[in-house]
């Protein structure tokens, strides 16, 4: 394990060396679980590869605007999913959005709870480490409403990093799904024309470029999904990435998850995964009983349901829909929903809440 002179140290070099360790273990990590036929073996791998490595103390770490570079990538991909046929079914989502909202309120209010009295972390803390998205931005406003940044940082991390590990395990041994029914991620790399390459490529740019001057809450994401989804909703073009872009796409996602318990103590580490675990098993529960609501309601499969509703990341979440062969289309456009309902209305709630209550204390 690093000693804190030693993470300061590292955390003050150059990032290339460091990230170039992250990617090696995680590629070898996604090789690992790739041979031994875990479901999403390159982001789950890599992420358990690289978890591992900053826990032992290892100088791992990733560039923000490598793993932003490859889930635009993810974006395009995302906006392949939305096919014409996808179009028809859209208007069908309205009732499961109903539901996504009111879950995001009750579920955000448990772990709250959970946060508060279980785990005895401050009220600010408690509120913005409950909150089921936005982690940047609630680890920003956490931090300026008087919580622990990084507090919050590790218990989103830690609900991540067990949210993409469960999932694609429980599905096999408690839904019934089968992986080998589920379809090639992508494309060869030999198949794509010259002509669809430019036209993915400039979906991811200048989708990404568009929503950041828009400042649209994921613009990595959200900005080269919808124009991806304009050009293959319009016919314009049917493919997306090739297999080996979303592999690395995986690895890159999977380890940048790792990387974020690097220069942490291990007991700290251990602390927080507990009570994250807790919290999880609170949102977790909150998301599968909403899809079965869903379900019963609106017909949506239980699967895409679970997916769409369950805690984790826009990208990571997306990542499992697509590698475990679900409607990607679907999963996104609620984890989209979710973002905003949370990067938009959490930070307002609380304020008004805190006045409301004459509370002007953390």
């Amino acid at each position: 394990m690093a000693t804190p002179d030693q993470a300061e140290d590292a955390a003050h070099s150059p990032v290339w060396p460091r990230a170039l360790l992250a990617l090696t273990i995680g590629t070898g990590g996604g090789w690992l679980a790739y041979l031994v036929g875990l479901p999403l073996p390159w982001m789950i791998g890599a992420m358990l590869a690289t978890t591992l490595a900053a826990v032992a103390g290892l100088p791992v770490a990733l560039w923000h605007r490598l793993r932003e570079g490859f889930v635009v990538v993810l974006g395009v991909m995302l906006g392949s999913s939305f096919t014409p046929a996808i179009a028809s079914q859209l208007p069908g989502w309205a009732v499961s959005l109903l539901i996504l909202s009111v879950y995001t309120v009750v579920s955000g209010m448990l772990g709250a709870w959970f946060f508060r009295r279980m785990a005895g972390y401050d009220r600010v803390t408690s509120y913005f480490s409950a909150m089921p998205g936005g982690l940047s931005v609630m680890i920003f406003v956490g931090e300026a409403m008087g919580g622990d940044s990084r507090l919050i940082s590790l218990t989103h991390a830690g609900r991540l990093l067990l949210v993409v590990l469960v999932l694609p395990f429980a599905f096999q041994l408690f839904m019934g799904y089968d992986p080998a029914s589920r379809p090639a991620a992508g494309p060869d790399l030999a198949d794509l024309g010259g002509m669809e390459v430019a036209l993915l490529t400039a979906s991811g740019v200048l989708g990404w470029a568009g929503a950041q001057l828009l400042r649209i809450p994921a613009p990595a994401v959200v900005g080269p999904m919808l124009l991806s989804a304009a050009i293959h909703l319009g016919g314009v073009i049917e493919a997306g990435p090739p297999q080996a872009v979303i592999a690395a796409a995986q690895i890159v996602v999977g380890s940048s998850l790792g990387c974020r318990f690097a220069g942490t103590p291990i007991t700290a580490i251990a602390r927080t995964l507990m009570w994250a675990a807790g919290g999880t098993v609170v949102l977790l529960g909150s998301a599968v009983a909403s899809a079965w609501v869903g379900h019963l309601i609106t017909g949506l499969p239980i699967l895409e349901l679970t997916l769409a509703y369950s805690p984790g990341g826009l990208a990571e979440m997306s990542l499992v829909a697509l590698a475990l062969g679900l409607e990607a289309a679907l999963v996104a456009t609620h984890h989209i929903v979710r973002i905003f309902l949370v990067v938009v209305f959490a930070p307002l709630a609380f304020r008004l809440g805190r006045s409301r209550l004459g509370d002007k204390t953390p």
